[in-house]
């Protein structure tokens, strides 16, 4: 990766609307085909589940469960969760339950949940790499690390002031790296470094190739800026796009938080009842 870390988009510059980012509308339901030919691709944190101050204080509220199952026996087992949590981590947020899954960016593939097979993509980062960054933790009280295997996540929610020293302090670490093949992904008060070569993006390339998922229409919703690559090849499945919390561009409309989400699911369900009724 050549860019300079220090010009890339601090988190006050990506959360909000994106300049030029065409009016989009709250989701009308009636774009959405019958499930049966849909494939229903959802990221997690920020869109199906609340923002917390720290990674492990997300929870699942009461109902989502009971939709996401319902969906997934809709669509005859197309619906994966897309998300840069490793699939332990997703299997832990959503216990005692087990869905298809993109994770770690789409490092590693889960079709089946009843089957333990993974596809992995992407090699664990290198040791010394990952200490090194690690120390940067050290900067201030409140940066939270996560150590997701493919990448490193540097937590700044609870100390946004810390935001400028990470990027630099990363920045100093790249240029000392400069033929190492890793992605800085800024985020919500995040900031991720993880291998270069595979996205989310290309993970829902390799799910779509596969069945049931394959031939379908998928339909994504997502939230941060590491969604925008699958908003970006939504068009060549002829897909559909929407986004939470921020109008972000190529996308058919927003929703402007992760209940209005998961309320537009069960309506979902709610839908094809009432079209299925003499």
């Amino acid at each position: 990766m050549n860019e300079d870390l220090l010009e890339m988009p601090l988190e006050d510059e990506i959360v909000g609307e994106e300049e030029g980012a065409p009016e989009t509308v709250p989701v009308p339901r009636s774009l959405v085909p019958h499930l049966s030919e849909t494939a229903v691709l959802l990221d997690i944190d920020g869109t199906l589940l609340e923002l917390m101050p720290t990674p492990r204080e997300v929870w699942v509220p009461p109902g989502l469960s009971k939709t996401l199952n319902r969906l997934l026996a809709r669509t005859n087992g197309a619906l994966a969760l897309v998300s840069g949590r490793s699939l332990n981590d997703i299997d832990l947020i959503f216990a005692p339950e087990q869905y298809p899954a993109v994770g770690g960016h789409g490092a590693e593939m889960r079709i089946d949940p009843d089957n333990e097979s993974v596809d992995s993509h992407a090699p664990p980062m290198d040791r010394e790499l990952k200490r090194r960054l690690a120390a940067i933790a050290k900067l201030s009280p409140g940066i939270l690390l996560e150590d997701k295997g493919y990448s490193l996540a540097l937590h700044y929610r609870l100390a946004p002031h810390a935001e400028k020293a990470i990027y630099a302090a990363v920045s100093l670490i790249r240029a000392d790296l400069p033929n190492a093949p890793i992605e800085i992904l800024p985020g919500k008060c995040v900031c991720e470094i993880k291998h270069s070569g595979f996205t989310k993006a290309t993970g829902v390339r390799e799910l779509m190739t596969r069945e049931p998922f394959k031939g379908r229409r998928p339909l994504f919703i997502g939230d941060d800026v590491t969604d925008e690559t699958v908003f970006g090849i939504m068009p060549d499945y002829d897909g559909l796009a929407f986004s939470v919390g921020r109008r972000a561009q190529g996308v058919q409309g927003h929703f402007d938080s992760p209940s209005d989400v998961r309320e537009f699911l069960a309506h979902l369900l709610d839908d094809e009842r009432d079209a299925a009724l003499p």
